[in-house]
């Protein structure tokens, strides 16, 4: 690849992405994006209890279903295979699903392999605050109806944040979380996983199932940004299920310590190469 002909924007975007690996600022945003405004709790219905909820996510899940599989037909999001789908049987009474985040694509990538195994009609997507509450156009409508979950910097927003998450998972529903945190562009290695999402499983005593996409350039067409297409493989692991005699605690880290080897074991093995990061002497640490 001719860094070159790479656009500005993602030029200095992956830049960042080299200087945070060497400094172990894995969970550190790397896009250029605004001051996102505070997310209120009277701005977000997140059980679509409310009418005009349920009619806009309706037409969000129509419209972004159909975009995404004409990008498909189109060889713009390109899936070349979907393997592990003999472990979908562990989404049948509702789970948390981790993915790699490294494109605004990867979350369609995930629902079009599973769809078929949801016990519910929805997959729900746990989103940074930002883009819920400062993305324009038709992505930002995506974001703010496709059954997102919208994290936020207001603790009380968040009470109700963490009391959705418990109730959607006791009732069946399967949400979507990337536990590295932000979006790395086109980064092919798992990053360290945060807690978070793995409490929210073990609360609900509800199974992990771990994730894990990897990239394969295309070798003639680059995308709008002088990029090499990416060729996408989804790759589902079997599921990790809570010990509930360890206690939140151990038992969280525990799912999280199990979902991270089984996304580095894939990684290894598919690239061929030991998982190994750039992070300096002094550096935050894996």
């Amino acid at each position: 690849m001719d860094e070159m002909k790479l656009s500005q924007d993602r030029q200095e975007v992956l830049a960042r992405i080299d200087e945070y690996e060497k400094k172990g600022w894995f969970d550190k945003d790397v896009e250029n994006d605004p001051p996102a405004p505070e997310l209120l709790p009277e701005k977000v219905d997140y059980l679509c209890k409310k009418l005009s909820s349920k009619i806009a996510r309706n037409i969000a899940n129509r419209t972004a279903d159909k975009f995404y599989l004409k990008l498909i037909k189109k060889d713009v999001l390109v899936i070349d295979a979907i393997n592990g789908q003999e472990n979908l049987d562990a989404l049948k009474n509702g789970a948390i699903i981790t993915c790699n985040h490294f494109s605004a694509y990867d979350n369609y990538v995930v629902f079009h392999g599973i769809r078929k195994a949801l016990p519910k009609k929805y997959l729900y997507k746990v989103i940074r605050e930002g883009n819920y509450t400062n993305f324009p156009g038709l992505y930002g409508f995506f974001f703010r109806h496709c059954n997102t979950l919208p994290l936020s910097s207001n603790r009380r927003t968040m009470v109700n944040f963490m009391s959705a998450v418990n109730t959607l998972l006791t009732r069946g529903e399967c949400i979507l979380i990337y536990p590295e945190q932000g979006m790395w562009w086109n980064y092919r290695k798992p990053r360290p996983f945060k807690i978070g999402g793995f409490k929210m499983a073990y609360r609900a005593n509800v199974p992990v199932l771990p994730t894990f996409i990897t990239l394969e350039h295309d070798k003639e067409r680059v995308d709008e940004h002088g990029y090499p297409v990416q060729h996408y493989t989804l790759h589902i692991m079997p599921a990790i299920y809570p010990n509930t005699e360890l206690g939140e605690k151990a038992g969280s880290e525990e799912l999280r310590d199990k979902a991270f080897a089984a996304c580095k074991a894939k990684y290894e093995e598919v690239y061929g190469v030991p998982l190994t990061y750039t992070t300096e002497e002094g550096g935050e640490q894996a």
